[in-house]
């Protein structure tokens, strides 16, 4: 038995970290793609006809289907019937159908076809969901915004059954050895995909001087494409392990749906689901109006064409330095003390050296896509911490005051600084940081806390009703966003129709200042409900300020 252990696929460092890189790059490619126009919503609007209402409508078309047809939940049906290998090609292909159909929307080919014709005729009233006022088109909304959130619902529904498969597959893989330093490297990876779309989503739409947007969104579909092999290569490798253990596959247990009323019995599970949407809701649909923000509220000059600093070799080597920084500073929380502080010491003097370069190229997209970098480096720490000495709520309540102050700043103090070419972008810089580490804060807490609120009978059942609502504030607030931009900037509308506004001048003039408070009042309830928590906590005894691991 010893030695049939020994020859596992799984037992083999090698073997398993393989596994892991296949399912995380995918994940990692999936999440440039899920951002890949958030840092050119300037050059959507100039060139496509997007105002702010189209934009925030399409970018919440992605989750769509998850909320209102259910499809996350079918998805999880899928992945327990046909098990991770299945449900994580599938995922790859369905993703990839939704890409291409994004990609070909945003094209000079769709650009008065048929097609587009048919899309600006149709699709303008959809019964009852029109009446209850949760439709994903409206009249009047671009035919290219239309069919590229048909697309962007396809590729939601495969993105989010990938995120529940790729959990699920390091389980598989790491259960009884380091799943918990795999989940980090898992969660930190697929987060610099934000920083890698920020960084090379305008380089693609800006190449040689003639904007197309559309070759931003191929370059995502690219990645996507790389994305499906490393799931296909996963396929075999998860085979293989099977056929060693010459055992049936590991499924899930099944979403059941009378488990629903078990757990929305629980007074600790809405509270926990309702932190949940209202903190992810302030950050995710955040980050598709980031760029354009920062792009609003600073004066950015660009340099001179044909200088190091406008080169594309500029654009390879800060993204160099960026991979650097996140992996010396991962690294750093796993290594041995005169080891850590070289690693620590390098990743600070880079991080210095990243900000400086965004900053000699005096694009907003650059400056924001620090935003991972702080997190990937104390996601570990927290996650330690929370393990060894607990403190979970507190640390929720902690997250969402560095959420309010964040937005708080964005809304208030950035747009002072807008005639400071220097203070204006170290401002940003260092609020962004900061929330980067707020988003660190909350994950680590939050999902280890589930577990402890509801039977360990109900707890895949609870994740997944917890994904839903999620799903609900990912479909909801970038929508909102856009229109309360628009409802609060009726001056750049009128000088559109006007004609005293280029596209291009109205696309940064926008005043962010109702979306950020919005944000804002979204940090606040989260804290507010924080405190429910903990005094919740208390009463019932959860848990929840207790070490995670037993001593």
């Amino acid at each position: 038995m010893i030695e049939k252990t020994k020859q596992l696929l799984s037992d083999s460092p090698a073997m398993r970290w393989t596994a892991l890189v296949l399912l995380a790059f995918a994940m990692f490619c999936s999440y440039i793609f899920m951002d890949i126009l958030s840092p050119i919503k300037d050059l959507m609007q100039s060139t496509r006809g997007w105002d702010s209402t189209a934009f925030g409508t399409m970018q919440g078309s992605e989750t769509f289907l998850n909320v209102f047809i259910f499809f996350l939940i079918f998805a999880g049906v899928i992945l327990d019937k046909m098990g991770v290998r299945f449900t994580a090609v599938l995922s790859g292909g369905v993703m990839l159908i939704g890409a291409t159909i994004n990609w070909y929307a945003v094209t000079d080919m769709f650009a008065g076809s048929g097609l587009e014709k048919w899309f600006t005729d149709h699709l303008n009233y959809i019964p009852l969901f029109d009446e209850l006022g949760v439709s994903p088109f409206y009249e009047g909304m671009p035919a290219s915004a239309k069919f590229s959130a048909v697309g962007f619902m396809i590729f939601g529904c495969g993105v989010e059954m990938a995120g529940i498969t790729v959990s699920r597959g390091i389980v598989k893989w790491f259960k009884g050895k380091e799943m918990a330093l795999a989940m980090g490297s898992e969660m930190a990876l697929a987060r610099l995909g934000v920083a890698t779309c920020m960084i090379f989503s305008p380089v693609f739409a800006k190449w040689s001087g003639n904007i197309d947007v559309s070759r931003s969104v191929a370059f995502g579909v690219i990645l996507l494409i790389i994305a499906l092999i490393m799931f296909i290569a996963y396929f075999f490798m998860d085979r293989k392990l099977d056929a060693q253990t010459g055992e049936a596959e590991e499924k899930d247990d099944p979403f059941k749906i009378k488990d629903i009323g078990v757990i929305l019995r629980s007074r600790g599970f809405w509270l926990v689901a309702l932190l949940c949407v209202l903190y992810y809701s302030a950050i995710f649909p955040f980050q598709k109006y980031a760029v354009n923000m920062l792009q609003c509220n600073l004066t950015f000059i660009p340099p001179a064409d044909g200088s190091f600093w406008a080169s594309n070799t500029c654009t390879l080597i800060q993204y160099l330095v960026m991979l650097v920084v996140a992996a010396t500073a991962f690294a750093s929380n796993f290594s041995k003390k005169n080891v850590k502080v070289t690693l620590l010491t390098t990743s600070v003097a880079l991080l210095i050296v990243f900000c400086y370069m965004g900053y000699m190229r005096q694009s907003a997209e650059t400056v924001f896509a620090v935003f991972p970098l702080l997190a990937v480096g104390i996601t570990p720490i927290i996650g330690k911490y929370v393990d060894n000495k607990g403190k979970a709520a507190s640390m929720l309540m902690i997250g969402s005051i560095l959420l309010i102050a964040c937005h708080l700043t964005f809304a208030f103090i950035l747009p002072l600084f807008k005639e400071s070419a220097l203070g204006g972008i170290l401002i940003a810089y260092i609020t962004i940081l900061v929330l980067g580490s707020s988003f660190s804060l909350v994950p680590a807490s939050l999902w280890p806390s589930v577990p402890k609120l509801v039977d360990h009978k109900v707890v895949g059942s609870a994740y997944a009703l917890i994904f839903w609502i999620q799903n609900i504030g990912l479909w909801l607030f970038p929508l909102l966003i856009g229109k309360i931009l628009d409802a609060s900037n009726p001056a750049v509308a009128q000088a559109l129709k006007d004609n005293t506004m280029t596209p291009e001048a109205a696309a940064t003039s926008y005043n962010y200042l109702y979306p950020m408070l919005m944000l804002a009042l979204l940090g606040v309830a989260a804290l507010a409900l924080g405190f429910i928590l903990k005094a919740e906590d208390r009463r019932k005894a959860y848990g929840l300020e207790l070490p995670n691991k037993k001593s």
